[in-house]
């Protein structure tokens, strides 16, 4: 029996239970970042764009 899972799904899963148990290490950093590359050309990358782009323009205090 063979069990397929999406490569984004195992970076989650990861990540979720590294931060959860972990101080993150680098690998983890590392792999985090594979997954935020991976999910950009997902559909949910205009979702992911826009919540970016209103998260730093609050932080920055440029929201118009």
């Amino acid at each position: 029996m063979t069990v397929q899972l999406p490569l984004v799904f195992v970076l989650a899963l990861v990540g979720y239970f590294g931060i959860r148990l972990f101080r993150p290490p680098i690998w983890l950093v590392v792999v985090l970042l594979l997954g935020g590359f991976l999910l950009a050309d997902t559909f949910l990358a205009p979702a992911i764009d826009s919540g970016t782009r209103t998260g730093t323009e609050v932080v920055n205090g440029t929201n118009d």
